[in-house]
């Protein structure tokens, strides 16, 4: 059925305006904030409201108080008590996320994550979270990354993320990413930013939204702050090469998952400064040696590095098809998660100098459940 003209004008996009990834947080009790919050609600009156404070107070009642069996009334009691006075509406802080227009009432920083990390005791004890916190943990590549990123912000493994990706969000990404439909064509880092900032608000994440570059890696790998630990899951091979060595220059450690078979690789170039690139398996092949490759001597790089005769019976079969009937590797929802779960184990290990050794490892559900 055609379209009148003043229908096809109502279907015209508006609302891929705003890129912001970074939420606003106002103290009220600071003079500043309560006026730049002021004028914010008075120029946006559509603005979403949410104040939890009460239910959050609660919580940190139930928390400080673990011993004793709190009553309702003791509740109320402990919150008046806590707040000395000051109206509910004026403690902790107020978030504003601009890209749905949302403000949300939490309590101060440091009460905020004494409640959200409270269930992860004693798995991580107050000592080793305060440890964690910080730390700081670089990811290239955001499709298994954004799982992994997403466990390490959850358990706040650590204080700050370095997120690269060069790419937007695609339709068949939906078939493994935590994302909806309206965030089609939006970079990936900015969907798993703002996905960390609803977390978290206090978690610090910088964007590298060209990916990993010859021109950013000094900033990506240094800057104001040090990765302590690398991930890895960029599609590049020569991105590979070169992020390797340079975490191998500057003793940081590389975790990588390869999405099939559970195939985890782990460098300890924070221990091992001379081990070679990834296992030995990419030895004598640097960035500038793979840039006048053709496209199947790099799958041969590829297979090598993957030890193909270890992959999957279905990769193997997808090996073929590749350029035919698909356009790229499979990767699946189930793996994904999987992967995004052993990334962020392992760098929990890691951060706490618990034991764990270099070298490649297969936690392969078909085999282990069968």
């Amino acid at each position: 059925m055609p379209l009148s003209s003043s229908f096809e004008q109502l279907l015209v996009p508006n609302g891929r305006n705003d890129f912001s990834c970074k939420a606003a947080i106002f103290n009220l009790q600071e003079a500043p904030d309560c006026k730049k919050l002021e004028i914010l609600l008075t120029q946006n009156p559509d603005c979403i409201r949410i104040d939890t404070m009460k239910q959050q107070l609660a919580e940190l009642a139930k928390i400080r108080n673990a011993h004793k069996k709190l009553t309702p009334e003791d509740i109320g009691e402990w919150i008046t008590s806590f707040l000395n006075g000051l109206p509910m509406a004026s403690y902790g802080v107020w978030v504003y996320y601009p890209w749905s227009n949302q403000l949300v009432h939490t309590l101060n920083k440091d009460e905020f994550i004494e409640v959200r990390t409270s269930r992860n005791l004693y798995k991580i004890t107050h000592e080793e979270q305060q440890l964690l916190s910080t730390k700081c943990i670089a990811i290239i590549g955001l499709s298994v990354g954004k799982s992994i990123a997403l466990a390490l912000a959850t358990e706040r493994t650590c204080g700050k993320m370095k997120l690269a990706d060069f790419d937007s969000l695609d339709l068949s990404n939906l078939n493994r990413l935590n994302a909806g439909v309206q965030d089609i064509g939006l970079p990936k880092t900015i969907i798993a930013a703002r996905e960390i900032a609803e977390l978290d608000p206090f978690l610090e994440v910088e964007l590298f939204q060209d990916g990993l570059t010859a021109e950013n890696t000094d900033s990506f790998f240094g800057g104001t702050v040090k990765p302590d630990i690398l991930i890895e899951e960029c599609d590049s091979l020569d991105i590979k090469v070169m992020a390797r060595y340079k975490a191998r220059e500057l003793r940081i450690p590389v975790v990588m998952d390869t999405n099939d078979r559970g195939m985890l690789d782990i460098e300890r170039f924070d221990l091992e400064p001379e081990r070679p690139i990834l296992h030995g398996l990419m030895e004598g092949i640097n960035p500038e040696n793979l840039t006048t490759l053709t496209p199947a001597e790099k799958l041969q790089i590829v297979l090598k590095m993957i030890n193909s005769e270890h992959i999957s019976d279905r990769l193997k079969r997808t090996m073929g098809e590749v350029g035919r009937t698909v356009v790229s590797w499979p990767q699946l929802a189930s793996a994904v998660y999987l992967g995004g779960a052993l990334g962020a184990h392992c760098s929990r290990k890691i951060l706490l100098n618990e034991p764990l050794p270099s070298g490649r490892f297969y936690i392969d559900l078909d085999e282990l459940i069968n």
